[in-house]
């Protein structure tokens, strides 16, 4: 008998070992596997939510900045038209003044030889005169 109540010693020892160790290792470690497997997945989860939100914030980003050039470059070819217009203006308005300082200038040259040509004339008249006078002696009348 003592052979089989080693035997059944065994049993009860090998049962109590296979309890213990489900309930005190195994259950757990299955437990923190499967914790461990659901944290894994919700952080791959969240990665790739990440990861598509990141393309959309990209994708967002470069849209506002090509907006942000085009309204860049519009506000360059309105500042270009201005500064073309107003050198128009201004051209306009240099060639009208000067325009009118040659105006003037021709008017006054005109006047002056006008004058010069009296001058001149009443000069050749006294001349005419005096080279009468000496000529002949006498005054001419």
């Amino acid at each position: 008998m003592l052979p089989g109540l080693a035997v059944f010693w065994v049993i009860v020892i090998v049962l109590l070992l296979a309890f213990v160790l489900d309930r005190g290792l195994f259950r757990p470690l299955g437990r923190v596997m499967r914790e461990r497997e659901t944290a894994i997945r919700a952080a791959q989860e969240l990665a790739q939510a990440s990861a598509t939100r990141a393309r959309e914030v990209a994708a967002e980003f470069e849209q506002r900045t090509k907006a942000a050039q085009a309204e860049v470059y519009r506000e360059m070819d309105e500042n270009r038209r201005q500064a073309n217009e107003q050198r128009a203006a201004l051209m306009a308005q240099t060639r009208q003044e000067v325009d009118a300082q040659v105006a003037d200038a021709s008017a006054r040259l005109k006047a002056q030889a006008a004058e010069a040509r009296a001058q001149l004339e009443k000069e050749a008249d006294a001349l005419g005169e005096a080279i009468v006078e000496r000529v002949l002696d006498r005054k001419a009348s």
